[in-house]
């Protein structure tokens, strides 16, 4: 099949906006040949002086040619406002339908893909991909139109007048024209797709770096603790500077090129004039010193309109990436959840395709049950959970919620059967109420109230201006970790799902804070399955069951008791705990 152009997907996208781009480019080429139109008038006015000097009184054209060589002047600006009137108009359309078509495609995608793919790399495509779209749409096709309109007006003037000198006006064009194709084409487009590349690594690295300035300033770090935001800028300033080297020297013949008119239309005139100097060709002379700045200016258009169209190609290019993620599949042959159980049978998954970050995982959770999830680092807990809320799908084995298998769950029942809290839990910029009214947007505001109360979120309303009305963020107040992760908390219990996960969501609270948090859990949790996962061994005492991940294995399972009995990992990893938390008070005695 053949490959769609660039050009015919954006027409597409535009709908019935087409129109207005095909009349901006009609217009644009119409206003591109009337800016030639005064140059003609001028070279009126130059005729007319050249006859009649000395005795000027007789030239009695030249206002009225003036007046002409202005308004052409004006008309042309006219149109050309016009062009960009049509131009705008369907080009905020297709970037508008662009965006609506990523957006909509990434809120299908597995909510772990996306974050896999990175906020900073998606903000950039959604934003800016499709803004390169609607510049090359706005200005650079109207202006491609008019810089193919110019050159055949300019050829009808260079060659009307003086056939010689015209064809010497081209020399430079042809020569610039070559060393224009040198620094374009193929090996031009991989140089903008690393130009790209190199944006996106640092725009992604960028937005990791602001959300840890916290922890930086914490412990008095630099940006060199970032490595990989410094790499990604060090990689763009060896990139820049190597491809600005490259294109020094062609950049500078090609300036030469397209401005060194003068000098063959100076080296004509003195050949063609050994006979003498007529008035004729004086005049034509001056008139293509006038006119010949506008085959530079014509071809310097034509040279950045192809890299404009490189830019929107990789453009496209990128959205496309985000388009061929595969999207969540729904289901044809829904299932009817019967309650709050959870079951994996060998569940196998892996990040990458190559290494397994679930091996073999089967357990059984009973609704109403709590369980926590304890291990080393890296071991799959957070993975386990990823795979249970469906933000992943198993390579193979079976994940069941309510004894149907989570791909038979339709996706919005499916998230309103499983709710999460996690570490680092975010809250959108807008009000306390809005924020937590995103659990279930129906909700009156008595609801929200009381999940607030329930969530241990009382003093925070007290203190606050406006109340559950106080805006949160840049424009409005900023709350503490544990703060936000209260109101996360309450939106949890507005939403009311059976089955709750909590993925280490007192590991940034204080002390007072962590006693409110565990509060809201306690409250939260009634009458719910709940999943924890855990490095604070001592939240898990009371966990019905308790399973040890490690190297993506369940490698040990049983109630606290029965784990410490055991003599395995869970033991060896409690004995660390109480180590350390007899360390910690015995340095808090002393420092005392």
């Amino acid at each position: 099949m053949k490959k769609q152009s660039n050009l015919s997907r954006l027409l597409q996208c535009a709908g019935g906006h087409r129109y207005f781009l095909y009349a901006s480019w009609i217009l644009s080429a119409a206003s591109a040949l009337m800016a030639l139109v005064p140059y003609w008038f001028i070279w009126r006015i130059m005729r007319e002086v050249l006859e009649t000097a000395p005795d000027f009184g007789k030239a009695e054209g030249l206002v009225r040619n003036g007046w002409m060589a202005v308004l052409s002047a004006v008309l042309a600006v006219l149109v050309y406002i016009g062009a960009l009137m049509c131009s705008h108009m369907g080009a905020f359309r297709v970037a508008t339908n662009l965006r609506i078509q990523t957006m909509r495609h990434i809120v299908k995608l597995p909510l772990g893909a996306a974050e896999n793919f990175g906020s900073g790399k998606l903000r950039k495509i959604v934003n800016e991909s499709s803004g390169a779209a609607e510049t090359y749409l706005a200005h650079q096709l109207p202006d491609r139109a008019g810089a193919i309109a110019t050159p055949i007006g300019l050829l009808v003037l260079l060659l009307s007048f003086d056939w010689r000198l015209g064809l010497l006006s081209l020399v430079p064009v042809v020569l610039g024209f070559l060393i224009m194709m040198s620094m374009t084409g193929a090996k031009m487009q991989e140089k903008m797709k690393e130009y790209q590349d190199a944006l996106d690594d640092m725009a992604n690295e960028a937005v990791e770096y602001v959300r840890g300035i916290p922890v930086v300033k914490t412990f008095g770090q630099t940006i060199f603790s970032f490595k990989k935001f410094k790499s990604s800028i060090d990689r763009y300033q060896k990139w820049v500077i190597a491809y600005t080297k490259q294109l020094r020297m062609p950049m500078i013949c090609y300036t030469a090129a397209i401005n060194g008119v003068f000098v063959f239309l100076i080296a004509g005139g003195l050949i063609f004039t050994r006979g003498g100097v007529s008035r004729e060709f004086l005049l034509n002379l001056i008139f293509y010193i006038i006119i010949t700045p506008v085959i530079s200016l014509t071809l310097t258009k034509i040279m950045f309109q192809s890299e404009n169209a490189m830019i929107v190609d990789d453009a496209l290019q990128r959205i496309d990436r985000v388009l061929r993620l595969a999207p969540l599949k729904e289901t044809e042959n829904p299932g009817r959840i019967q309650d709050a159980s959870v079951e994996l049978e060998k569940v196998r998954f892996s990040y990458d395709g190559e290494k397994d970050a679930l091996k073999d995982v089967s357990l059984s959770i009973s609704s109403g049950q709590t369980v926590a999830f304890v291990g080393p680092s890296g071991g799959g807990k957070t993975t386990l959970a990823n795979v249970i809320s469906r933000f992943f799908d198993v390579q193979a084995g079976t994940v069941k919620i309510g004894g149907v298998d989570v791909r038979r769950i339709p996706k919005k029942e499916l998230m309103n059967t499983v709710s999460f809290v996690f570490q680092n839990s975010r809250l959108i910029k807008a009000s306390i109420f809005d924020n937590v009214r995103l659990g279930k947007p129906d909700a009156t505001r008595q609801e929200a109230l009381e999940a607030l109360k329930n969530a241990q979120c009382q003093d925070i309303l007290d203190k606050l201006p406006d109340g559950m009305d106080t805006v949160i963020g840049t424009k409005g107040v900023y709350l503490s970790g544990g703060e936000q992760q209260r109101i996360a908390i309450a939106r949890v219990m507005l939403k009311n799902a059976p089955i709750l996960i909590l993925d280490e969501a007192t590991a940034f609270a204080d002390p007072d804070n962590e006693a409110k948090v565990q509060a809201a859990f306690s409250r939260l949790s009634e009458g719910k399955t709940v999943i924890m996962i855990a490095h604070r061994l001592s939240t898990v005492a009371h966990a019905d069951r308790i399973y040890v991940v490690k190297d993506g294995r369940i490698a040990e399972s049983g109630t606290f008791g029965e784990l410490k009995r055991q003599g395995g990992i869970f033991e060896n990893m409690w004995n660390n705990y109480q180590t350390s938390v007899q360390w910690k008070v015995a340095k808090e005695a002393g420092e005392s």
